[in-house]
């Protein structure tokens, strides 16, 4: 990674808290991210979407925004737009990728149009809820199965359900989140994890991290409380099944329009070694217990390098399209 000349960075703004569900999380995420900008030299401040209006962003000064928002209003495409009108340069995706990978169905459809593997799946919209439609779905995709919130993050609302008698609490729990609920089929397997950096040709995976969660439980519990996951990294796989693993995951966060940096879930199906896609984070967490620094830190990148390498990327959809009609 070459120099980075911290003052020309200006006086950055690491945006964390907002509204969603993962307010606590990104806490988290964005005090770490702040720390570790200040020790670098970098003139950060702490900025709280949900008590400040962002227009305050633009009559202070803020040169640019480390986005350690997550979830609604921080992932979804919705800061990013309105940095996008004050023409603050931001880390991360911008609107359209950020949109689209909230959107953990519309994610799907696209990477299945494509031909990438992702496990089957039912949307239980707003108005399918009711027990005759909800009792069906195990008829589709077997048990057990996995019920989650469309547009969520951080295991909020999420179950695993292992027969009929389940159905309803699961889509209950999830329809308090989002009225859009994803029934999604059960990979029985390893689970893995594998970031992002960088954007279109030049975006390059990180090791991939094989995470261990007591009882294969991985909820918020075991991501940000528990010290009993263990998170393997070198993951220990083959060398050919990483490869084969990273390559998708570019593969996916390049369709999806995705820059700057991102995290995919994948499964690896125990009975024939095929990984599926879940999901694609854009602004994954960056917690001591987080996963994209735990990879980076594998290949000798540390925590303060990673910050400020995703802050010194920070741009908006203008600069990126211009950027190509150069080319």
């Amino acid at each position: 990674m070459s120099a980075i000349d911290v003052k020309s960075l200006g006086k950055v703004a690491v945006l964390m808290g907002g509204d969603s569900a993962e307010r606590p999380v990104s806490f988290m995420s964005g005090h770490g991210v702040l720390a570790a900008l200040r020790s670098q030299g970098v003139d950060a401040h702490a900025f709280d979407p949900s008590e400040r209006a962002l227009t305050e962003l633009k009559t202070e000064g803020f040169a640019r925004c480390f986005i350690a928002l997550h979830g609604r209003h921080g992932e979804d495409g919705t800061v990013q737009g309105a940095l996008e009108l004050l023409g603050i340069p931001y880390t991360g995706s911008g609107v359209m990728a950020s949109a689209i990978a909230m959107d953990k169905v519309m994610t799907k459809r696209i990477w299945a149009f494509a031909g990438l593997p992702t496990p089957r799946w039912k949307l239980l919209g707003a108005g399918e809820h009711g027990r005759e439609i909800v009792r069906c779905v195990p008829d589709d995709l077997g048990l057990p199965l996995i019920v989650k919130p469309a547009r969520e993050g951080s295991s909020f609302g999420v179950s695993k359900v292992a027969g009929y008698s389940g159905m309803m609490e699961a889509v209950t729990l999830a329809a308090q989140f989002d009225s859009d609920v994803l029934c999604e089929e059960f990979i029985v397997g390893e689970e893995v994890t594998c970031p992002v950096l960088g954007e279109g040709a030049s975006a390059t995976a990180l090791p991939v991290i094989r995470i261990v969660a007591p009882d294969g439980n991985y909820d918020y519990e075991h991501k940000y409380v528990s010290d009993e996951t263990v998170y393997v990294v070198p993951s220990g796989l083959p060398e050919a099944e990483e490869r084969e693993i990273q390559r998708l995951v570019v593969e996916s966060y390049r369709l999806l329009g995705c820059r700057g940096w991102g995290r995919a879930d994948l499964m690896i199906r125990a009975s024939d070694r095929q990984p599926f896609l879940l999901e694609m984070n854009t602004s994954p967490g960056m917690t001591s217990h987080s996963l994209v620094p735990k990879s980076a830190a594998s290949t000798g990148m540390d925590y303060e390098q990673l910050c400020l390498y995703l802050l010194a990327g920070a741009t908006l959809d203008s600069a990126v399209q211009h950027r190509r009609d150069e080319v």
